[in-house]
């Protein structure tokens, strides 16, 4: 959810204001997160463009009044005699972006007072600006409102209430199953997922490849489930969404009893310093048993392992949201390294290594075995010891966390192929 934005505030919401209202028409100067002048002074044109008080801050009415250029899409009421035609036209869209947007519109056959969805001429995803949970939200919005064969849900809350996000598309029994974000400062990871949601259901649904394989190709028998952002709280902790107020001071409490570690960059945990991949039950008694001889005792911003498995309400979502999915493949999105992590103890999952050169092959990334420091208690490691069935760990990009926006398209380039051929993987593995 959108908050009350001024001049003075700065952090990732006032990166998507920004870019807002770049979308919308009016120039806020850089996109850098600090409502300053510029920023003011755009936001008050659009307001009064748009017939609301233009006192220069964002707040609900404002927030709701820029969602078409948060989400991507607008919703038009039909008047009389309009067309897809002429609702192209206005708002520099396709026609049939807005047939796909709209696939229970007859065109030939419109009336007046109906509500049609206008996607608008842009890209919903931006992958330029910091993550947040807000623009979790409002991407997952859009996606499923232009692409209606995307489904969208919330598959449980975090520490502090924010919303789990999931997305779906495709059918058929081979079911693969995504995820990124258990740590908090691996957010660039968020915008991965999320753009590669995006484009594939561009993809399929204007009948376009993706990574050199037709889209629909990709779809075809396999349901995908993505879950972009497992620790929303924490992310919005590290990009500084939440940079003051009690949540706040209860995590610099936490971090100052480890020194060591910089804050908030080096926060990977949840907002109660409960690292969310040391919370499965694989060898949790042993993770707890490794993480406390380094000195992780307690909440920490990273490498506690929680007062027992699935005790993060983040975790338990997943948790159980695997189960009901109880996919043949997932993927867990981590930072950084290049390296693919395949295995769990002695467990060999048929076909998991042949995948995982597969993945290499397309990535330019190791296959590697788990580090025993880092072999226990992962989601990775309870979904092989819970199916035997291929889970991965990729480290995605190089650097230091987290990674900066600028590494984005590298990334982006590097884990397509991964990100496609994990549809098909199983698949051909049978």
């Amino acid at each position: 959810m959108m908050r009350l934005l001024v001049y003075g505030s700065h952090g990732p919401q006032v990166q998507l204001l920004q870019l807002a209202l770049r979308r919308a028409g009016y120039e806020p100067g850089a996109v850098n997160g600090v409502f300053d002048t510029r920023t003011e002074e755009a936001l008050r044109a659009f307001q009064a463009a748009h017939d609301l008080s233009a006192d220069g801050a964002a707040g609900e009415q404002t927030h709701t009044a820029l969602r078409p250029w948060y989400t991507g899409y607008t919703v038009h009421t039909l008047r009389s005699g309009e067309t897809f035609y002429r609702l192209a036209v206005r708002y520099g869209t396709t026609i049939r972006a807005i047939e796909i947007a709209n696939p229970a519109l007859d065109p030939l056959n419109l009336t007046s007072g109906i509500s049609v969805t206008v996607p608008l001429p842009f890209a919903v995803v931006p992958t330029d600006i910091a993550c947040c949970s807000a623009l979790v939200e409002v991407c997952c919005a859009g996606i499923a409102a232009r692409y209606p064969f995307v489904s969208q849900q919330e598959i449980g809350q975090s520490v502090l209430g924010r919303p789990l996000h999931c997305l779906s598309m495709g059918g058929g029994t081979n079911r693969v199953l995504y995820n990124a974000a258990h740590h908090a400062n691996e957010w660039i990871t968020v915008p991965l997922l999320l753009r590669f949601a995006e484009e594939l259901a561009h993809a399929a649904a204007f009948g376009l490849p993706l990574g050199g394989t037709d889209a629909r190709a990709l779809l075809d028998g396999t349901a995908l489930f993505l879950l972009p952002c497992v620790n929303p709280d924490g992310v919005d902790l590290v990009t500084g969404d939440i940079s003051a107020g009690t949540v706040y001071e209860s995590a610099l409490e936490i971090a100052a009893a480890f020194p060591d570690i910089s804050f908030p960059a080096g926060w990977k945990a949840n907002i109660s310093g409960t690292d969310l991949n040391l919370q499965y039950p694989a060898g949790w008694t042993e993770a707890r048993e490794i993480k406390f001889a380094q000195g992780y005792t307690r909440p920490a911003p990273r490498d506690y392992v929680g007062n027992a498995p699935l005790s993060a309400p983040e975790s338990r979502a997943v948790y159980d949201y695997t189960l009901s999915v109880s996919p043949a493949l997932t993927l867990s999105y981590h930072t950084q390294g290049g390296v693919i992590y395949w295995q769990y103890l002695d467990f060999d999952p048929p076909g998991a290594l042949e995948i995982a050169e597969r993945f290499s092959a397309a990535s330019g990334y190791l296959v590697e075995a788990t580090p025993y420091v880092s072999g226990f208690a992962g989601y990775k490691d309870w979904f092989i010891q819970t199916y035997d069935r291929p889970g991965y760990t990729i480290e995605a990009g190089r650097g230091e966390n987290p990674l900066p926006p600028g590494d984005f398209a590298s990334i982006y380039a590097e884990n397509l192929g991964i990100l496609t051929s994990g549809l098909t993987a199983t698949r051909q593995s049978r």
